[in-house]
């Protein structure tokens, strides 16, 4: 499916971006001077393969969501994580 926002385009557009095609890009929105006073330098966390056993309907319910599966079950526990951290420290 493709939206009003997205281009078509080949691998060769990516590794030799014109000027024509970035200029085709959207401008997304300002960013306040609240964004940035409350902005954190994170550095990239590390990956670790790991295998896992999962409920299949667990599973299937990510996959029904599309392409990226692992990375939401990922970013579901990593707010788990994020949170059971908060909760520690109060």
């Amino acid at each position: 499916m493709i939206g009003e926002n997205t281009m078509k385009g080949s691998l060769d557009d990516l590794e030799h971006p014109t000027t024509e095609k970035l200029e085709e890009a959207p401008e997304g929105p300002a960013l306040g001077a609240e964004f940035w006073a409350n902005a954190k330098i994170r550095p990239p966390r590390a990956k670790t393969s790991i295998h896992l056993r999962v409920d299949a309907d667990v599973l299937e319910y990510f996959k029904l969501q599309g392409p990226g599966h692992l990375t939401r079950m990922n970013s579901v526990l990593r707010a788990y994580v994020d949170a059971a951290r908060t909760a520690d420290e109060q």
